[in-house]
């Protein structure tokens, strides 16, 4: 079996390069998309093992766009964890409604998403 797709849905350049860098480097396959609209076609073509969705994205929230995969026979089964830079603005339980089964904030504890990621790929 091939090592676990991830997709990393950050519209901040550095961040995403931090991010895909981190996790190359621990053993996953990482694609990278800068937009809802990007995220939601990478996710139909390639189906990640996983996505770890921005919820501030410059066209469209990353909340909506998890409803959208969660609403699509094709990407319902793909989990989502939601990464945010504003946490108060965004509780927990808004993302869980979403269909996330993850919530991080920014910044994001790079030693607490290693050991995390296996459990949100068995979601």
């Amino acid at each position: 079996m091939s090592d676990p797709l991830i997709l990393v849905v950050e519209d901040n350049d550095t961040i995403r390069d931090a991010f895909s860098i981190l996790l190359g480097e621990s053993g996953y396959r990482v694609l990278q998309a800068a937009t809802g609209a990007e995220a939601l076609a990478i996710s139909t073509s390639e189906r990640p093992d996983l996505v770890l969705m921005d919820l501030g994205l410059p066209d469209e929230n990353g909340l909506e766009v998890t409803r959208q995969l969660k609403s699509d026979e094709g990407t319902r089964a793909i989990p989502v964890v939601a990464l945010t830079g504003r946490a108060l603005e965004t509780n927990e339980r808004e993302c869980m409604e979403a269909g996330c089964v993850g919530y991080l904030a920014k910044p994001i504890d790079t030693e607490q998403l290693l050991q995390r990621i296996p459990q949100f790929l068995k979601s």
